[in-house]
């Protein structure tokens, strides 16, 4: 009997009411003495399909099954309307490629294929372009109403910043140990590591979309506790001398010419980036069965679609 593994196999969304449809079609099937080999397919070509009611007519099975698979076909149409469906194209959208030495050949498959989606308009790939979750890192990738959780990638608002310190870098030269020393105080590297409850604040931990149910509500205290943690990887937090040549007045900088000790770091969203990233894209997923496996971490939410506005809105967050 079809069991929710077959199901996933089959590429049927985890959709409660699409799976409760399905399931009764199948019992009622099974109880008319249809066997597995019968329906698998079935079930199989409704699921990836954009037009599920259509197939369901098209294809050659006993009227009694297709009755028997009316509403699940209706339910999985409802699912899908409106939504952009991946079909090959005859035409990759087009995309540019500065520096090609260093760059790695499966970073260039990657922007290869990120091109063939439906959604693409062109693309972009850096001379420093490594291989990603999906989109290369140093890829870039415009897209039609649509955004791709794996290309934002897992580590939201991953950045480097620089602070200019009101502290004459003699001082610092003087005294590298205390300055050592507050690093480790103020800030915390490592694999999951975290402040004790309260040590940290902010203003962005006030949010409401905190309250709002879903991901960034289950990852509140994971959020809190890391705020102000560095995390592993490439991130660092380091001081050091900040030479201005020139005095600059923009608008939003105004320094005069000198030695300025100054703290650069390398930061992100840290495991709230991460279980946002992992949630949407896994949910996009579940809307685009129709993804060929090298093209699944490339999965996408319609900008107007409620997920897709769901997912915008904890993006935005896990950047402030």
């Amino acid at each position: 009997m079809i069991k929710g593994k077959d199901l996933e196999e089959l590429k049927v969304p985890k959709v409660a009411e699409i799976r409760a449809k399905l399931y009764e079609a199948l019992g009622k099937s099974y109880a008319a003495g249809k066997k597995d080999s019968e329906l698998k397919p079935l079930v199989g070509k409704l699921a990836v399909s954009a037009n599920p009611t259509e197939v369901l007519e098209q294809v050659d099975i006993p009227e009694e099954v297709r009755e028997n698979f009316k509403a699940a076909a209706e339910e999985l149409e409802k699912f899908r309307s409106g939504r952009i469906v991946y079909s090959e194209r005859k035409e990759k959208a087009p995309w540019k490629l500065w520096g090609t030495e260093k760059v790695e050949a499966r970073a260039l498959e990657q922007m290869d294929e990120a091109v063939s989606l439906p959604i693409s308009v062109g693309g972009a790939l850096m001379p420093d372009a490594h291989q990603g979750y999906g989109l290369p890192i140093g890829g870039v990738l415009a897209t039609k109403n649509a955004v791709i959780p794996y290309a934002v990638g897992v580590d939201i608002a991953c950045r480097m910043r620089i602070s200019i310190l009101d502290i004459p870098y003699e001082e610092f030269e003087k005294d590298r140990r205390k300055f050592g020393a507050t690093l480790l105080d103020e800030t915390r590297f490592g694999v999951g590591v975290t402040f004790e409850p309260g040590k940290r604040t902010h203003k962005v931990m006030e949010d409401p979309l905190w309250r709002k149910s879903g991901v960034v509500k289950e990852n509140f205290k994971r959020a809190a506790s890391q705020l102000g943690t560095s995390g592993h990887g490439n991130h660092f937090v380091e001081f050091g001398k900040l030479m201005v040549e020139n005095d600059v007045d923009e608008p939003t900088l105004k320094i005069k010419a000198g030695i300025y000790t100054a703290l650069l770091s390398h930061s992100g969203s840290r495991g709230l980036g991460l279980h946002v990233a992992n949630h949407f894209s896994e949910l996009a997923q579940q809307l685009h069965p129709e993804l060929p496996e090298n093209l699944k971490r490339l999965a996408w939410l319609e900008l107007d679609s409620q997920e897709g506005k769901d997912y915008w809105e904890a993006m935005e967050l896990c950047g402030k």
